[in-house]
């Protein structure tokens, strides 16, 4: 499928080095967990986030207060600065 895209209609997870189909509720868990892993591994500071000047202010107040609250982490940038 050279030079064609294919829309994602469902999300996907990786078992045993191949993707499938899965649950909204899985793929979300499975986000979590590795959230999770590599907080627990490498400390709220391994987590960035980058957000964009074409979201609203509140998607970009939420992603923040997501990474600052949820995960502990300032590592914040947007491409509003350039």
């Amino acid at each position: 499928m050279k030079g064609r895209y294919v829309r994602l209609t469902e999300p996907l997870v990786r078992d045993g080095g191949r993707l499938r189909p899965a649950t909204w509720d899985e793929a979300l868990d499975r986000a979590a967990q590795g959230f999770r892993a590599a907080i627990d591994r490498h400390g709220p500071t391994s987590f960035g986030l980058f957000s964009c000047s074409k979201a609203t202010n509140e998607v970009n107040y939420l992603a923040q207060k997501f990474a600052r609250t949820v995960i502990g982490s300032n590592n914040l940038d947007s491409c509003n600065r350039t």
